[in-house]
């Protein structure tokens, strides 16, 4: 049997959930299509979206249609969810993007496409709701061209039921191969050459097709989905060992940890036992029970095979982007969040229990990046924008009764260094022993931390550099400025000492961090900020308006591509200034310009001197960090500021 898994995608309210309502009903998935205004849309199954009327988690359904199973994952189209979207991409053999006759190609449009293309997800277009007053097709169809692909071409009238390819679109598949220019050229007419032509093309990302119709009033729905049916092939092997891609993490009501894998090769059955790494440890544990979803619904299954998308239980650390099986690799995201909040709570709350429900929320959604401030006695967690918090104060309150909000979000800041310098740390209290030597280096942007040792096994073992190394990765660093996570720093191991009889393990992570620290205290400190990369797009009149916005917010721009009446600029801003331009922009725009806003990295703080005042940070109260170092002297240990402890160390 072919499987297919289908991604679903679209701005907010291009009627994307509406449309997957039509292609269940057309599969026979269900008797009554829904509808997001209705609140009974069958994938916007949790309260949450049918309250907001928006999707907010990627959940998935299973369609039959001609012999072949589908899995419809219906993603959110909302950017504080953009995460969500992005952790399920890496399973979609296809994707279709719904686009609004009436709206066109929108900032959230083109994030979908650049992430689509990415990732290689060979991609449909729908163009809905052709029933609009306004709507027009064929503009937004050169908008896709201009604005996102050139090679995307109309099939709606060029493929018929049986497969064959019209002339017009004969010729379209010509333009972008030698051997088809020749096939068509000589004449060639066998409709299976060309049909197979048109799937390798679309599955290669050289050509993408485009329909269009009304999926409210399911026109064009049923027409799409057998074509896409007819032009989309999967190619699994069940007979290979098995292989698989975790997808989503998620808890059933009783708290069972779900684990939701795509199979990519081979067959995996319960009582199997899975191999994967986390956090550096590696798992071997079994499977102890396998679900398939279907909306809010799951069954048990004994087997799946690939090309298959499963849950099972009995992994206890697995994560998102993680590889199984054969796969060894874990993805890394780009849709991270800019803002930071904190969790606030009544006082009859258990704070390990508020802590405990939000870990679950960090293992289902690792982008939250939850954290305990020790010295704040506070949650902290990392978010797109205002809406996710919103939704996280729900989700509290239905899942684990809790009453919480939070604090108002703050830019998410980062810290650096500008050149090399060394770090020494040195941890002698009475039977303890460690001395650990450090080169500190400004790496590049948006590398984050990398390590590396240059010392030889016989002046220190490799298990004690081992331990530095899992030491100095074992949580975020402080920066100096404003205790911000240090980041995008090469560390160097240049020496170590240990003691036959008085070395402890975790006397090394006392020595690397004060060595860390010490290094950070000479350097010079850089903050940084994060930055968009924004597309405007708006009327040749507001192009100044625009311009003049931008150099206020201390961003920069390239110079405006103008033609027809419109401007489209491209450039790069800070978050800080530029979070909240969309608003301005469709009010001085009356809604008529558009702006694509990507998270572009990290970059240097163009207000730095007033975010390190604001935000107050005591770099000699900070209870986790310390700079200084100690040493041993007549039986008890005794503390060496960091000016003066490179002067004491015992390692030359």
């Amino acid at each position: 049997m072919m499987r297919k898994t289908i991604g679903l995608f679209a701005h907010v309210d291009a009627g994307k959930t509406t449309f997957a309502e039509q292609m269940l009903y057309h599969t026979n998935s269900i008797r009554a299509r829904g509808r997001v205004d209705h609140k009974d849309a069958y994938l916007d199954s949790h309260e949450i979206e049918r309250a907001r009327g928006i999707t907010v988690f990627a959940d998935q359904a299973v369609l039959s249609y001609e012999g072949a199973t589908y899995y419809l994952i219906d993603t959110p189209g909302h950017v504080d969810f953009s995460p969500e979207m992005e952790r399920a991409v890496l399973v979609m053999d296809y994707a279709i993007v719904i686009v609004s006759a009436a709206e066109g190609v929108q900032g959230h449009t083109e994030t979908v496409w650049q992430l689509l293309r990415k990732h290689g997800v060979p991609t449909f277009f729908f163009i809905n709701k052709t029933d609009r007053v306004g709507a027009d097709a064929e503009g937004v169809l050169a908008e896709i061209r201009m604005h996102l692909t050139p090679d995307a071409v109309s099939i709606g009238a060029c493929v018929t039921a049986d497969g064959v390819v019209g002339e017009s679109l004969r010729e379209r598949l010509a333009e972008r191969d030698e051997a088809l220019l020749e096939a068509y050229l000589e004449g060639r007419e066998d409709p299976a050459f060309w049909l197979e032509a048109l799937r390798t093309l679309i599955r290669e990302g050289r050509l993408f097709p485009c329909a269009s119709g009304s999926a409210l009033q399911d026109a064009g729905v049923a027409e799409f989905l057998a074509q896409l049916h007819l032009l989309t092939t999967a190619d699994y092997d069940e007979a290979a060992p098995f292989g698989g891609r975790v997808y989503k993490i998620r808890h059933d009501a009783n708290g069972v940890r779900l684990t939701f894998i795509k199979v990519l090769s081979g067959t995996l059955q319960v009582r199997d036992e899975l191999a994967y790494e986390s956090g550096g440890v590696r798992y071997a544990e079994k499977v102890t029970r396998m679900l398939t979803f279907n909306g809010s619904r799951s069954h048990t299954v004994d087997r799946a095979a690939a090309g298959d998308l499963i849950a099972v239980t009995g992994l206890s650390a697995a994560e998102a982007g993680q590889g199984v099986g054969v796969y060894t690799d874990k993805h890394t995201y780009e849709m991270v969040p800019t803002l930071q909040s904190s969790v606030i709570f009544p006082a009859s709350l258990n704070v390990k229990d508020v802590l405990r429900a939000f870990q679950m929320l960090n293992a289902e959604d690792p982008s939250l990046n939850v954290v305990w401030e020790e010295s704040l006695q506070e949650i902290h967690l990392h978010v797109m924008g205002l809406i996710q918090l919103e939704v996280l104060e729900q989700v509290a309150k239905e899942r684990f009764g809790m009453d919480i909000s939070f604090g108002p979000p703050e830019i998410l800041y980062k810290e650096t260094i500008r050149a090399a310098v060394n770090g020494y740390g040195h941890f002698e209290p009475l039977r303890h022993y460690a001395e650990v030597h450090l080169l500190l280096e400004p790496g590049e942007r948006d590398s984050g931390l990398a390590f590396a040792s240059v010392c030889y096994p016989n002046d220190f073992s490799t298990g004690n550099q081992n331990l530095v190394r899992t030491h100095l990765y074992e949580r975020e660093h402080h920066g100096l400025l404003t205790g911000m996570p240090v980041t995008d720093l090469k560390i160097t191991l240049l020496r170590g000492a240990a003691h036959n009889e008085h070395t402890h393990g975790g006397d090394f992570r006392e020595a690397a961090f004060r060595a860390l620290r010490q290094g950070l205290e000479k350097a010079e400190n850089v903050l940084l900020e994060p930055y968009y990369d924004f597309k405007i797009k708006v009327g040749i009149d507001e192009m100044g308006r625009v311009l003049s916005d931008i150099q206020r917010a201390s961003g920069q721009f390239e110079p405006p591509d103008t033609s027809a009446g419109h401007a489209i600029v491209v450039g790069r801003a800070p978050v800080a200034t530029f979070m909240d331009y969309a608003t301005e922009l469709a009010s001085f725009t009356h809604g008529r310009g558009s702006i694509r806003c990507v998270f572009g990295g990290y970059g240097e703080c163009h207000n730095a001197q007033e975010v390190i005042d604001r935000k107050g940070y005591r770099k000699d109260a900070d209870p986790l960090y310390t700079s200084s170092s100690i040493f041993c002297a007549k039986g008890s240990g005794y503390t060496v500021p960091w000016q003066e402890a490179e002067a004491k160390m015992h390692l030359l």
